[in-house]
């Protein structure tokens, strides 16, 4: 069901991209990555209003690890990622800098004087969302920028054809993802495994598969600004928007210990910098693509040893 709703999404996106002139990276900074951040959004939303901050922010901070290592290694094994300007110079810096604004903004101990209480507080998801409201700007100002070359292998559809797809695709993709994360979670409550590792790897991971069905089929059609769009513009929509909501809903209790994982996210990000300005410009490479994947790994290795299991 995860890779149909994927293909019907992509399928309907890139139509939707080429009948309005509008970029492929555009459509997969704000379309398709809304929709595949989806079942996060109402993860942490149920998990939040239950008290499960640890899953809240497990979820959040895991599944920007799973999009940033496995899916774009996945996606540049599948095919090398060759990226537009402005994703090097504008959309992965921004997703850079909400990641150090996220970090400043719930480590109140550190920045907020001895005895704060780390937690993301209402005013914080108010920050969060009017951040997203000047990303939305940014895109939408910079959503007439497709090329012909862009479109030439893009098939297109009719309205309702075009319409159907995309529905179809978001269905699938939400109801996908929740059925692996419900079971998923049955089975690590069966295993009483904490509710911090649940959230960084079963659920995480869960709820990023529509993203990496949807960046992978992307890769292989070799749409390579939806497959990169959509993962920087899911991270980006997952902070901003779903961690935004999340705290405007019921505000979260921030433990410290996930300060690592944060720093694994930033270091993967400015890596991403660094291979794009230096070693290929505007390029991922598989051989780059493969040292996400080898990091992933290691980084799961490594939560687990964390754990004591």
């Amino acid at each position: 069901m995860l890779i149909k709703g994927a293909g019907a999404l992509v399928g309907g996106a890139s139509s939707l991209a080429r009948k309005f002139n509008i970029s492929e990276l555009a459509i997969g900074l704000t379309i398709v990555a809304l929709g595949t951040s989806a079942p996060e959004l109402v993860v942490n939303i149920i998990s939040g209003t239950n008290g499960y901050s640890d899953v809240v922010f497990g979820n959040i901070i895991g599944s920007n690890i799973f999009n940033l290592f496995l899916i774009l290694g996945v996606s540049g094994t599948i095919y090398p990622l060759v990226v537009q300007r402005n994703t090097v110079l504008k959309e992965v810096p921004f997703s850079l800098f909400i990641t150090l604004v996220l970090f400043f903004l719930i480590n109140d101990n550190i920045f907020g004087g001895e005895g704060s209480i780390n937690e993301s507080s209402r005013i914080d998801g108010i920050v969060l969302m009017s951040l997203f409201g000047l990303f939305l700007t940014y895109v939408f100002f910079n959503m007439r920028s497709g090329t012909q070359a862009e479109e030439s292998n893009i098939k297109t559809y009719g309205g309702w054809g075009t319409a159907l797809r995309i529905i179809g695709g978001l269905v699938g993709l939400v109801y996908g993802g929740k059925l692996v994360v419900d079971n998923a979670v049955d089975i690590a409550r069966a295993f009483e495994v904490s509710e911090k590792l649940i959230g960084l790897t079963i659920i995480a991971a869960g709820t990023s598969l529509p993203e990496l069905a949807t960046s992978a089929v992307a890769a292989y059609k070799r749409q390579a600004d939806i497959a990169i769009g959509n993962v920087i513009g899911s991270n980006i929509f997952n902070i901003l928007l779903v961690l935004g909501l999340s705290t405007l809903v019921s505000p979260l209790r921030y433990n410290a210990s996930f300060n690592t994982d944060i720093y694994i996210l930033l270091g993967g990000t400015l890596l991403l910098l660094l291979f794009m300005f230096t070693i290929n410009k505007k390029k991922l490479d598989r051989w780059e693509a493969f040292l996400y994947l080898v990091t992933f790994i290691a980084y799961m290795v490594f939560l687990f040893i964390r754990e004591g299991l």
